[in-house]
């Protein structure tokens, strides 16, 4: 370590004056800033030196107005969708409520690979803000391995909020950054305690069966109309940054500086967009994407909104009818308001979805065995259940063996009963 380093060290241990300088050293002088390799190629990428224990790190930092276009969407809507959020009375796990505009922090990685473990390196942390009245992006760039430190220092300067927004992040970007900050926590920051939303979890919950792939840059294709021009792919980005360290030439890795900005961008528009699709699924969504929100309603603990959009799908949907009418008698079946679940069962039952037509049949098949012991309608239902799996089974070429013979073991009790 340096002696400026442990000079600025020793400061944070010692009762300074008002006017002494921080121990993070962030600025330094001509002679040190002109020993960085190609720092006014630097600065035209509106970077700069963030000097700490005498190692260095770049921070670019970059300004969007609200009325930004990005996709759909101006980057000024989310303040709306937060303000929505906060309006609304939804559990919905995305929710914003309690939030002001500035607590979400997208925030997105590259590293040196795929992999978890120590032997991963982020080589960049970026993350977003959006404030009353402009969208800040930063990134924080690690110049060569080694100078961890500063990195972390100058990334863990800027974490003042209380949700991240990333994209897997949950799974891989997160864990990332805390086993490389284990290396070196004596000497920076801790880690801030977040709340975590995750868009990844979203798409899929969403468009798993429209995309072939739920992968950022498909969902900013297909769902978002962002275009990227000249991109460089992400999985490019080790190679490109291993490729930089050898030369220290900006212009190589400036690609994927690009490409890393518009990832957390991409993030504020899948968050207005996922928010206006759960908020007012009746206008925003198409009906698969409404089936799946109150399926996500549902789950979050949310029954009644989730009720109420299962009808509206019910509503107006040929493709999702009896699937959001079996959903609506489970409601009720849940709340022993079976009266109100048997139109809904008998009429699912009778339609043209196999699977839940079969489920259904079963729902049936049990209320008249258990409760009005009407025996011989129990077996119609039971038998309609199991030939319904059975044609499934030929006509999907699926496997249903253990569920049928529950049915047979059903339909044999059943018979026994009848004599």
């Amino acid at each position: 370590m340096s002696l400026k380093g442990k000079l600025n060290r020793l400061k944070s241990h010692m009762a300074l004056a008002e006017n002494s300088a921080p121990s993070e050293e962030i600025h330094s002088d001509k002679r040190e800033t002109d020993e960085i390799p190609y720092i006014e190629k630097w600065e035209n990428l509106d970077a700069k030196p963030f000097w700490f224990d005498g190692q260095y790190c770049f921070v670019r930092e970059k300004t969007y107005p609200l009325d930004y276009q990005h996709g759909l969407y101006q980057l000024g809507e989310f303040h709306r969708a937060v303000s929505l959020w906060n309006n609304s009375e939804s559990l919905h796990p995305l929710s914003s409520k309690d939030h002001d505009s500035f607590d979400l922090f997208f925030f997105d990685t590259e590293t040196t690979g795929l992999g978890g473990g120590a032997g991963n390196t982020i080589f960049l942390l970026g993350h977003a803000q959006v404030f009353q009245d402009r969208i800040v992006v930063k990134q924080h760039f690690l110049p060569k391995p080694g100078n961890e430190v500063a990195l972390y220092q100058s990334f863990l300067s800027d974490v003042n909020t209380k949700t991240l927004v990333t994209y897997n992040g949950k799974a891989f970007d997160w864990p990332q950054v805390k086993t490389r900050h284990t290396l070196v926590r004596d000497l920076v920051p801790g880690l801030p305690a977040f709340g975590h939303f995750d868009l990844f979890h979203a798409a899929r919950r969403l468009w798993k069966d429209r995309l072939d792939s739920v992968k950022l840059s498909i969902v900013e294709r297909e769902i978002l109309m962002i275009q990227r021009e000249h991109d460089v792919p992400g999985y490019l980005a080790p190679m490109i940054y291993f490729s930089y360290v050898q030369t220290q030439d900006p212009d190589q890795i400036s690609g994927v500086l690009t490409h890393n900005e518009i990832d957390i961008l991409s993030l504020i528009s899948l968050y207005i967009h996922l928010s206006y699709r759960i908020l007012f699924p009746g206008v925003e969504a198409s009906d698969s994407e409404q089936f799946e929100v109150a399926r996500w309603l549902l789950a979050s603990g949310d029954n009644q909104t989730a009720f109420d959009t299962f009808k509206a799908v019910a509503d107006r949907s040929e493709t999702r009818e009896f699937e959001a009418k079996f959903e609506m008698a489970m409601h009720y079946k849940r709340n022993k308001s079976m009266q109100e679940a048997l139109p809904l069962f008998k009429s699912v039952a009778e339609g043209s979805s196999m699977r839940q037509k079969a489920k259904a049949a079963v729902e049936l098949a049990k209320y008249y065995e258990h409760k009005e012991k009407n025996y011989q309608l129990a077996l119609t239902y039971a038998t309609t259940a199991y030939l319904t799996i059975k044609d499934k089974d030929q006509a999907l070429k699926t496997n249903s063996e253990k569920v049928k013979m529950e049915l047979l073991k059903r339909m044999k009790r059943l018979g026994n009963k009848l004599e």
